[in-house]
């Protein structure tokens, strides 16, 4: 999608450091981040929200979770613990409309909502 700021990250029109990355998705930090460690995890696919998902993007999923668990190793909270997190909608305060996992940790999370 030519206005996505995802898809344009994806391909190199807007240069941003990429934490990780795989086959299916790359992951960045947040810019506003709620957590020490506030990472999103991009589907390389453009998927608008998990309203969105299908049978079919079953692959891609896998590559996202796995990437996630990548991201909470580098990022250092893989065994303390690590929250994984979709918005989806308005009222989620989900901003850009293309499907990413929030990783948040290096603190103890409280409940949310």
């Amino acid at each position: 999608m030519a206005d996505c700021l995802f898809c344009r990250m994806h391909a190199g029109e807007i240069p941003v450091e990429k934490i990780a990355r795989n086959e299916h998705a790359f992951a960045i930090r947040d810019i506003n981040p709620r957590a020490p460690v506030h990472a999103l995890v991009i589907p390389r696919l453009h998927v608008p929200t998990a309203k969105d998902i299908g049978w079919t993007h079953g692959e891609m999923l896998a590559g996202l979770f796995s990437l996630a668990t990548e991201v909470a190793r580098v990022e250092g909270v893989y065994d303390a613990g690590y929250r994984l997190a979709f918005n989806v909608g308005d009222n989620a305060g989900m901003t850009i409309f293309h499907l990413h996992l929030h990783v948040l940790g290096g603190r103890k999370l409280g409940p949310e909502g």
